[in-house]
């Protein structure tokens, strides 16, 4: 069977849409041909990113798809994909946890034991462990606190010392306790310099810490993409890629297949060029000589005919 030339485009178009899709979900690191199972998950906040790994007793098992804002209930919502191959029960708790001291945060499947399995597509219940950066930045004020009790003991116990030696001592005992009195009270007043300084920037600090932990949350995230991009691979795909296409843009060029008889036959190219050109000759000459070509009559008379030159051929008369 002998397909036209419309159909062999048409089929060559479709089979370019087809390699173009699969080609960019290959260059972004999507396997169409995946079958991984899909869980749901719901915290109070997002401190996640798309493609945060999630483990299972430090194994990496799957990856976060999708992040959503939950307008009913408020919450965020997060999909996350798993190896099918992974069994786990549905009474579970998907634990989010901090990967290390600059941020980043990940899952943690923590399975629970007994025989309800989870399907794909459920909603497993979760939970948010405390990192290191959150604990130290809420204990810093209370930090601020205790040493403020500190330097107030310090200051009564160098009081209490003070008088105890004061006026049973000799001369130059009264003497050095003296100096010893005098530079625990400058003590005591930067102590007191310290504690009111402690005390006004209280709330500025926990605001400075607040921001570091933002902007190490931040770093995190970021440092985490880069590390989800396996540039190498990317490149070594490119070029793969770009050489798949220079051996087909040769073979075209060469004559091969469909495009290229297309692209290179130059036979095709006069037959249409002479085609167009008659065409265009036809419309030029309906254009000066219409009557050849419509004829018109209320009473029937019978169409005259023209020569090549446009002269009326007249009908000899029969005897």
């Amino acid at each position: 069977m002998k397909l036209s030339l419309e159909v062999k485009t048409a089929i060559l178009v479709i089979l370019g849409i087809i390699f173009f899709i699969f080609g960019f979900s290959y260059l972004k690191g999507n396997n169409i041909f995946d079958s991984n199972n899909t869980y749901y998950t719901e915290f109070d906040y997002n401190s996640l990113a798309v493609s945060a790994p999630v483990t299972i007793k430090g194994n990496k098992v799957g990856k976060v798809k999708e992040i959503r804002y939950d307008f009913e209930t408020g919450k965020t919502r997060v999909a996350f994909s798993v190896d099918k191959q992974l069994k786990f029960s549905k009474n579970s708790t998907i634990n989010m946890y901090q990967t290390g001291l600059m941020g980043g945060n990940a899952l943690a499947i923590q399975p629970a034991d007994d025989n309800q399995m989870a399907q794909d597509g459920d909603l497993i219940q979760s939970k948010v462990e405390d990192g290191l950066v959150t604990s130290l930045t809420s204990d810093f004020s209370q930090l601020s606190t205790n040493l403020d009790g500190t330097l107030q003991t310090v200051d009564t116990l160098m009081g209490n010392l003070n008088g105890l030696v004061a006026d049973q001592s000799e001369n130059g005992l009264k003497n050095t306790l003296a100096e010893l009195n005098s530079t625990l009270k400058s003590y005591k007043g930067l102590a007191y310099s310290i504690n009111s300084v402690v005390k006004k920037n209280d709330e500025n600090i926990t605001s400075m810490v607040d921001n570091f932990t933002t902007t190490s949350t931040n770093l995190s995230e970021m440092s985490e993409k880069l590390k989800q991009v396996d540039i190498t691979k990317t490149v070594s795909d490119l070029e793969s890629t770009l050489s798949s296409v220079n051996t087909m843009l040769a073979s075209v060029k060469n004559g091969e297949g469909s495009m290229g008889k297309l692209l290179n036959d130059d036979k095709l190219y006069n037959n249409l060029e002479g085609a167009a050109l008659q065409m265009e000759q036809l419309l030029e000459d309906m254009k000066l000589n219409p009557k050849r070509y419509v004829h018109f009559s209320l009473f029937g008379k019978k169409a005259k005919r023209y020569d090549a030159e446009g002269n009326e051929i007249k009908e000899e008369k029969k005897d």
